[in-house]
């Protein structure tokens, strides 16, 4: 065994310090993001930017890695609009993994509650709503007064976009349904609406 380790290892010599470069930046990368001494959004973003403009500016030093690691740059800078909130925001869960428990709870008991094997449409055409309300409740069951709406006009606006969604999911479900008669109907709305009254 000692034998085929020492020949795998002369074998990947070369490979090394590439692999060790690489790993050093993505090392640094996961301390900054975890953020130990509990610094400021704004602090933790200034570090991580500075070493992405490193990683960027030495990415040859990694050799055959080189792609994977400007790869790794393009990544982080797509994400990099929502990447540090949950710094600054107590409880705002730091992964994606958080954020997939997190869903996944919510998911599980929508199963169990209605017997489905899957999450109902609703779930997704009113999930803004629905989703804080199984979080609120799963936390601190509300009282009576609590649920009766204080702003109404807050209220009808939310029902009304709402409505809005499930109106755009209706009408999804009939293009898939029948495409030939839903497009039908627009292309004849559509004229109407270039004829001269």
């Amino acid at each position: 065994m000692r034998g085929r380790l020492r020949k795998a290892q002369e074998a990947t010599a070369a490979l090394w310090p590439e692999v060790r470069a690489a790993f050093a930046w993505v090392q640094e990368a996961a301390e900054i993001l975890e953020n130990r001494a509990q610094e400021t959004a704004e602090a933790v973003r200034k570090r991580y930017q500075a070493l992405l403009e490193r990683m960027g500016a030495q990415a040859a030093a990694a050799g055959s890695l080189q792609g994977a690691i400007e790869h790794f740059v393009k990544v982080t800078q797509s994400y990099w609009p929502g990447l540090f909130h949950c710094y600054d925001v107590a409880e705002l869960p730091r992964t994606n993994n958080d954020l997939e428990q997190f869903f996944g709870a919510i998911r599980h008991r929508e199963r169990r509650c209605t017997g489905r094997k899957r999450a109902s449409s609703t779930l997704v055409v009113r999930g803004t709503v629905r989703v804080i309300a199984a979080t609120v409740t799963s936390i601190c069951p509300p009282t009576p007064e609590q649920l009766a709406p204080r702003d109404l006009d807050a209220w009808r606006t939310q029902r009304h976009r709402l409505k809005r969604c499930q109106h755009a999911r209706v009408l999804q479900r009939r293009f898939r349904r029948q495409p030939d008669v839903y497009l039908a109907s627009l292309e004849e709305r559509l004229v109407k609406l270039s004829l001269p009254p």
